[in-house]
């Protein structure tokens, strides 16, 4: 295989006639069907304008029109740019712009919840409204090299950063993910997770990869999720750690009901605590559990095996095939066993660095601290900013962030997006925003804030602007007023301290209802 469109053109040629590709709701999609529409999509791109290398920005839930998206964006020789669909308007602007996205493909549900869709500057494709009317398109020659996908993750400072994942970055993380997983066309792989984030998106194609069927779960009420493993006979169930503590919590029936066609789970996005992994463990014997590791620069890193899990439950394993890591400390000398350092990322799924953002890219893709430059050149590896510690059997743990990014329900979130956003709601002179612990695996975001006008400010009308202007994940559960902020030697406000002074002010913040809160 050279691209990801061998994924599909490939399977739909060798998968029997009735085999389902994908199940959306009550839509059951056979592998032939979604190649028919793929390049059906391909072809109206193509009427569109869009050509080898233009940017095409796909702002859908997940679905089959998101999945045809995908390929067809592939198959007319494009590069897809996959929009977070909780997103709002600010952000979906500002990944439109840095894109230079030719068109964006979406549909009506979204246009609902982004009405200043930046229509003037790009094409708008809505899926609901415009169907492919030509013949199919073949496919554009591609190669592995070829930028086939940018996602946009957050970076330490400022605005998303576009990653620029190659055709074969993409097909060297399904075919390791598959392989570990052992997937098989008889797998059935449950998809909640965006596909704008990499772990969500390593499910579509391992699913096509394997030849086995994704159940689209719009639901994350446990007892839906529990419900659809059951009826679909679902094999596999990948989560990140807010997903675990809701499916093991009281309320739900996950731990009471056998799901004997569950085969195996796996864990990223941030660690799981031991008591979950447990609990896990003792409710479902027969399923295998992968805590594992990724960061979109490197796409996937390091699985604990399942065999590891009872004994180290709170690792996150080893590189996984066709991968190294290693730890190592500020002079770039690895690591001995339980001495602290930044994990190191090298093999086939390092990515091909940021988009339009030469510096940031030097910052992060660095030369192999341990090789020599030879012939003026060297091979770039990725510095991930995780700081990790191995034990004496070379199983990695997670430490921390280098860093001040904050982990919110799997994504990494930028304090300083926060902190623009809420700048311009024009009720703030100035802002700081900080993650506290909620427990042992998520976070709560707390912004410190001093009003404009004192008399007249009103925590509830903060909150209002966060939920109209920020997705969820990243709306604060307090909002803490304040009168000053300490500063640095710089002048800027000491983000550290302003952390401690609220940490030691109040220990546990006091919650109001809904997603926001006040202290």
């Amino acid at each position: 295989m050279y691209t990801v469109l061998d994924l599909l053109t490939r399977r739909a040629a060798n998968a029997p006639f009735e085999k389902i590709a994908v199940v959306d709701g009550a839509r059951r999609v056979t592998y032939a069907e979604l190649l028919a529409r793929s390049r059906s999509r391909a072809a109206l791109l193509k009427e569109l304008g869009v050509r080898k290398g233009d940017r095409v920005a796909i702002f859908l839930r997940r679905s089959v029109e998101a999945v045809t998206a995908l390929f067809g964006t592939w198959f007319a020789g494009g590069v897809a740019v996959v929009i977070n669909e909780s997103l709002r308007a600010r952000q979906v602007d500002h990944i439109v712009a840095h894109s230079g996205a030719a068109c964006v493909v979406t549909d009506g549900r979204q246009l609902l919840s982004v009405p200043y869709l930046p229509h003037g500057r790009v094409s708008v494709v809505n899926v609901d409204q415009v169907e492919p009317s030509g013949p199919p398109a073949s496919p554009e020659p591609v190669i592995g090299a070829d930028l086939a996908l940018i996602i946009y993750t957050s970076g330490s400072t400022g605005l998303p950063k576009g990653v620029m994942v190659s055709h074969d970055n993409l097909l060297s993380g399904a075919r390791i993910v598959s392989d570990y997983l052992n997937l098989t066309a008889r797998d059935v792989i449950l998809s909640h997770l965006p596909f704008s984030f990499d772990y969500g998106l390593n499910q579509v194609l391992t699913a096509l990869l394997a030849g086995g069927t994704l159940v689209v779960q719009r639901s994350l009420f446990p007892p839906d999720i529990c419900d659809t493993i059951e009826r679909e006979g679902v094999t596999g169930l990948a989560g990140v750690p807010t997903l675990w503590l809701q499916l093991t919590g009281r309320q739900s029936p996950f731990l009471r009901v056998a799901l004997s066609t569950l085969r195996y789970v796996t864990n990223s996005g941030g660690r799981l605590p031991e008591h979950t992994v447990r609990l896990i463990r003792a409710a479902h014997p027969h399923v295998a559990v992968h805590l594992m590791y990724g960061l979109t620069e490197a796409f996937r890193s390091t699985s604990l095996p399942p065999d590891q899990v009872d004994r180290r439950p709170a690792s996150i394993g080893k590189a996984i095939p066709d991968v190294e890591v290693l730890v190592v400390n500020e002079e770039g000398q690895v690591c001995k066993p339980g001495e602290v350092g930044e994990l190191v990322h090298r093999g086939a799924n390092i990515t091909m660095g940021y988009w339009r953002d030469p510096d940031s890219t030097a910052r992060v893709f660095r030369p192999h601290p341990l090789r020599e430059r030879r012939n003026g050149s060297t091979e770039l590896v990725v510095f991930s900013g995780d700081l990790v510690k191995t034990d004496a059997d070379g199983y990695l743990y997670f430490v921390g962030r280098r860093d001040q990014l904050i982990k919110s329900r799997g994504f990494r979130v930028s304090p300083e997006e926060i902190e623009g956003c809420i700048a311009s709601s024009d009720l703030v002179s100035n802002v700081v925003s900080f993650a506290v612990p909620r427990d042992e695996a998520e976070n709560d975001i707390v912004v410190a804030v001093i009003p404009k006008e004192s008399s007249t400010f009103r925590e509830e009308a903060l909150e209002e602007f966060c939920k109209r202007e920020l997705p969820e994940y990243m709306w604060p559960r307090v909002i803490w007023r304040t009168d000053e902020f300490p500063l640095t030697s710089s002048g800027k406000p000491d983000r550290s301290k302003i952390r401690g002074a609220y940490v030691e002010r109040s220990e546990r913040p006091r919650r109001v209802a809904g997603a926001a809160g006040t202290a």
